[in-house]
This record gives C-alpha cells, structure tokens and sequence, in this order.
C-alpha cells in the first residue's frame, strides 16, 4: 500500500529532525585554505645549521713556540743545565732576531696561536707548551718542552722556530731526530715521515726550502735537541725561515705572512693525520 504523499514527506521529516538530534557534532573538515597553508608553516620551521667536518676530532697535539721573550732578563735560570738526552744542556736561549729587532720568540708564539686555533676549529685538541709571550716570563726549559706530550701521548709535537743565519738566503728547514737507541728509535721514522710531510705543505705554500744548511732539501737531521731526544711522540722542529734575511724577514714580521706559515702548518698536521 502506498503512503500519502503528506504522510511521507512528515515521515521523512521527522526523520531529519531525529537524526540532526541524535547524531554528535562533526568537526569542521579542513578547508582548502587551511590544507594548503599547512605545508607552508611546516616549510618555515628552521633547519639545524650544518655542521662543519672536522678531519682532527679526536687528535691531540702539542705546539711548542720555541723560546720565550723575557728569556735575556733570566740568565741563572735559562744557562742551568738540564737533561738533553744522555747529556745535558742550556734550559733555554734568547733565539733570535730580525736586523730590526722583531725577536724570534714573538714570531713563534704568534705563528703558534694561529696554529692552535686552526687546529682547534678542525676538532684537535691542542696542548701549549707556553701561553704567554712576555717580557716577565722565561723558559720552560728544553726538557720540559721534548717531556711535553709524553704522559698523555700526543699525536703529534710541532716545535716552531726561525733560523738567525748572517749573509744566508731565504728559505726554511724541517728538523726531525737520528735515530737513536734509547731515545729516539722509536719515533725516528714517524718523526720522519711528518718533517717530509711538513716540508711537502711548506712547498706547496709558496715557501722556499733552505740552501744554506742540510744539503738545501728543506731537511736535517739531529741528535742534539732536546725537543727531539725527549720525546716519544712524533716530533719536528721547524725553522719556519731565516729571520736575518730580508725577505723573510718581511714575511715574519706581517701577520699575512705569519698566517701563511700557520695555514701550511695546519696543513701538514692534517695530512700526517689524515
């Protein structure tokens, strides 16, 4: 039997009415504006910065600024004899200087801050052998600085100088110890590989190997330095150049030139390290 017309369209309508009654609230769906905008917020959120690579994480190396600049205020203390490695010497010298007077102890510790930091931002940490460049100060003597490095074994040990030679050319030499029972057999050859190492940065720096001492190839080897006979880590003394020669003299005296010796190093220690 069909329905009334009037009857269905009530019944239909109650309906309607029961079910907008009964039913629970819907939330509102997300409009297109909202669902666009959505990607676009998350897009705003800041990346974490990138990090730089750091080659020398986890290395520990010690820079040693050879000499120190109130040395000559102390003569008792730096001519006492200390142990040089089966045989005694001077704790310390004055080092050198330019014709005008720019002393070697300053070069040294400049070029060793600048050192010490850029290894630092490559992740290394580094250990000095002396922190303050003054006139008040003097040492620390030989032994201690060849110890340095010993107790908690470094890396590596760099011991950066400059030459003093009258009426020589330009250029730098790289030390490393003889080998030596006893005392230096078992970083002769690692000790040697880094000398080769720094030579090899130092030359592709732009910067002049020595004529005038060890054959003129940027190379010499010695068993009277402390620094070297002391220690049992891989170790160089570097004579980053002849500070009695004017063109050198030029270049250690600006902090352009001392930056250059500072990156070259930085270079070699990575690449010994590498």
């Amino acid at each position: 039997m069909r329905l009334p017309r009037v009857g269905l369209a009530v019944t239909t309508a109650a309906l309607v009415v029961a079910g907008s009654q009964s039913l629970p609230a819907r939330a509102h769906a997300p409009t297109a504006t909202s669902s666009v905008a959505a990607p676009a917020a998350a897009a705003s959120v800041a990346l974490p910065a990138r990090v730089a690579p750091q080659p020398l994480a986890g290395k520990y190396v010690v820079v040693d600024a050879g000499h120190q600049l109130g040395n000559h205020h102390f003569p008792r203390k730096t001519n006492a004899l200390v142990p040089a490695g089966g045989f005694k010497k001077a704790c310390n010298t004055t080092g050198t200087a330019t014709n005008r007077g720019f002393p070697e102890a300053t070069f040294n510790f400049r070029v060793a801050v600048l050192l010490k930091r850029r290894l630092e931002r490559a992740g290394a940490e580094v250990r000095m052998t002396r922190t303050a460049n003054s006139q008040k100060l003097w040492g620390p003597c030989v032994d201690r600085r060849g110890r340095a490095g010993n107790r908690r074994p470094a890396d590596l040990k760099i011991s950066i100088h400059a030459d003093g030679a009258y009426g020589a050319g330009p250029g730098f030499h790289v030390i490393a110890p003889t080998d030596r029972k006893k005392w230096t057999h078992d970083i002769f050859q690692p000790s040697r590989r880094l000398a080769k190492t720094v030579r090899s940065a130092f030359v592709a720096a732009g910067l002049p190997k020595a004529g005038y001492t060890a054959g003129g190839d940027g190379l010499d080897f010695r068993g009277d330095l402390a620094t070297l006979n002391l220690s049992n880590v891989p170790t160089v003394v570097v004579e980053c150049g002849n500070m009695r020669n004017a063109k050198d003299a030029r270049r250690m005296t600006t902090r352009k030139g001392r930056v250059g010796y500072a990156r070259a190093l930085a270079r070699a220690v990575k690449d010994y390290l590498g």
